[in-house]
């Protein structure tokens, strides 16, 4: 978790390939819910068709039915959800009643100043998601994407103005599910100011048992 920008895309493609575990995101599992053409998939849809925030109850039973496959046993990394308490609140006991209780979260902690500068910069592949950085993290080939070849775009939410809104939406929600987790004792704080593969150090010392 952490704030747009602070790097939670990256990190998770890392962590997911190193340990070999599913990259759960919710907007992953929004197109394929709406392509599959399940009878869970027909009730998510016109949420989805209509550009309107998937209601709570949908989206837990999304989350559940991708954490019962076959390749997420071994365990499983969430991205992009829960998004707010009364979700986090459902996920715990859902997790609870599967035996897969969450054992670490992973916050990216970056100020607000940087993740402007991050925002307005990123550049993504509209193909196969990957994130780039004009500055921080250019692709190889200037517009091009290092994974596909796909051509790199700017989000229309990354321009300035966008981004201030975003963050403020974000940052008092991001607040309250960091408190939730800290309670619990699962909240890691991450510096998600350090370079790139710094962070990823940061995030497996934590796996593995280091500071909190």
């Amino acid at each position: 978790m952490g704030l747009p920008g602070a790097g939670k895309g990256t990190q998770a493609m890392a962590i997911c390939e190193d340990l070999g575990i599913p990259h759960v995101a919710t907007g992953d599992m929004y197109r394929a819910a709406k392509s599959s053409g399940t009878e869970l998939g027909d009730q998510v849809k016109p949420y989805l068709d209509a550009g309107r925030l998937v209601p709570d109850d949908l989206t837990i039973a999304l989350v559940r039915d991708r954490l019962g496959q076959s390749d997420a046993r071994k365990g499983f990394l969430l991205d992009g959800f829960p998004r707010t308490l009364p979700q986090a609140e459902a996920l715990a006991s859902m997790l609870d009643g599967m035996g897969k209780p969450l054992t670490h979260v992973l916050y990216l902690e970056v100020r607000e100043e940087e993740l402007l500068s991050r925002l307005t910069g990123r550049r993504v592949c509209p193909n196969c998601g990957a994130s780039f950085h004009v500055a921080f993290n250019p692709p190889t080939r200037e517009g091009l994407c290092d994974r596909c070849g796909g051509t790199l775009v700017q989000r229309s939410d990354d321009t300035p103005e966008a981004v201030g809104v975003r963050l403020r939406e974000n940052l008092e929600r991001t607040k309250t599910l960091a408190d939730f987790y800290e309670d619990r004792g699962l909240l890691r704080r991450i510096d998600g100011e350090q370079p790139i593969a710094t962070v990823y150090a940061s995030i497996r010392e934590a796996l593995n048992g280091g500071e909190r």
